[in-house]
């Protein structure tokens, strides 16, 4: 195998890249990425550099010699048009790159607001990449009033970058409650009282009818006819997998790519990895959307595209900065029917149990909880749920 190109330039691709040339591959790599800026971290897009904390160098992966070091050809702010799979190249304007393999590594997109109900107003912004934070960190100054319409992580972290900056935040939920398809109810209990004591406003159980203003968004008319003055909207409604090329190519989507256990999709020599793609897991299919999975699941194909043969076996886990809290979580909690407390001081750990067996947990502010909660997963153990919740048991004890 001579030629390898990646398509996506995120934390998946970047990682990719880096792994195909520390496993010894010395054919000749292209990474092409749509964004102008190289490889970033996305985590910090909504905390520290939304914040003004932290500038857009060090969001960088790696240094722009780090990829000439290693002979590989960065194209930033070029879109691939089309795979050819039966040719075995892409289409990147007039060019036409041939490849022996092809990675994709496409992530995903934030869903957006119809048109029809003002998502194209000016004023209303998605927070996914450097492009989004950049245009709309001169709405954050204090006193101005945003409407965020979504109350999940990518929500709320926006909400508590706000709310420090002196802002007027209302949050919209239209489920019952907010984190109410990530985490338990005890979860958002923790998260809706954190951000009220900021002053934040919660509004749960009330969707969006629609934006108002023209050309620029005024007010956020709600589904019980209420309105709200508005200078900004920020929409974290979810993100979808990024797929279009690869349906273009006629590769198999289920949730995604669909990739086997190693990474290949349905097409011949194109492999996929990341937010794009889903892979076996369990007895049914399943795609991740956290760096760890971008990171190892990259890996691990690289490692395949060379010849490994090594099922991509994740152990997920995910965290979430707001205001002084951290939360992290290890597992997943589908299919839990029993949460247990443990009550820390200052802190807090909800373990999520399906009968017997440990299936996560969420820690906020408790980074012991957390390491012991990920090496019982990883071990395939499950402490007792009345050790667990008892405070004078020490954590360490459940690991021999």
């Amino acid at each position: 195998m001579k030629n390898i190109v990646v398509i996506g330039a995120g934390q998946a691709g970047a990682s990719l890249v880096a792994k195909l040339r520390t496993e010894g591959h010395e054919g000749s790599i292209t990474l092409v990425g749509a964004e102008s800026a190289p490889p970033y971290q996305r985590p910090p897009l909504s905390k520290a550099y939304l914040k003004g904390e932290m500038p857009a160098e060090r969001l960088f992966l790696r240094p722009a010699e780090f990829y000439s070091d290693h002979r590989i050809d960065l194209r930033t702010g070029q879109a691939v048009t089309a795979i050819d799979p039966v040719a075995q190249t892409v289409t990147l304007g007039a060019e036409v790159l041939p490849y022996d393999a092809l990675a994709l590594s496409t992530g995903s997109a934030p869903r957006r607001l119809p048109a029809a109900i003002g998502g194209a107003l000016g004023g209303v912004f998605t927070l996914r990449d450097l492009g989004d934070v950049d245009a709309m960190r001169p709405y954050f100054k204090p006193g101005a009033r945003v409407v965020i319409v979504g109350g999940g992580y990518i929500g709320l972290e926006g909400a508590a970058v706000a709310a420090q900056l002196g802002l007027d935040v209302t949050v919209l939920e239209m489920s019952p409650r907010i984190l109410g398809r990530v985490a338990a109810p005890e979860t958002s209990d923790y998260f809706r009282a954190l951000h009220q004591s900021h002053g934040v406003k919660i509004r749960e159980a009330t969707g969006l009818e629609r934006l108002l203003g023209a050309p620029h968004v005024t007010a956020a008319r709600l589904t019980d006819g209420s309105e709200i003055a508005a200078d900004f909207v920020i929409v974290g409604v979810g993100i979808t997998p990024e797929t279009a090329l690869a349906e273009g190519a006629g590769l198999t989507l289920n949730n995604g790519i669909e990739t086997d256990e190693f990474g290949r999709s349905s097409a011949p020599n194109i492999w996929a990895a990341g937010d794009c793609a889903s892979f076996p897991w369990r007895g049914g299919r399943l795609r991740l959307e956290s760096v760890q999975n971008a990171i190892d699941q990259a890996e691990c194909v690289a490692r395949n595209m060379l010849g490994a043969e090594q099922a991509y076996q994740p152990q997920p886990w995910f965290w979430s900065d707001q205001y002084d809290t951290k939360l992290q979580i290890a597992g997943l909690n589908t299919g839990y029917d029993q949460i247990v407390t443990r009550q820390g001081e200052g802190s807090v750990s909800f373990w999520y149990y399906q009968g017997d067996s440990l299936l996560a947990v969420d820690a906020m502010n408790d980074p012991r909880a957390f390491m012991v909660a990920k090496r019982l997963l990883e071990a395939g153990r499950s402490p007792s749920a009345t050790a667990v919740a008892d405070p004078a048991v020490d954590l360490k004890t459940l690991l021999k």
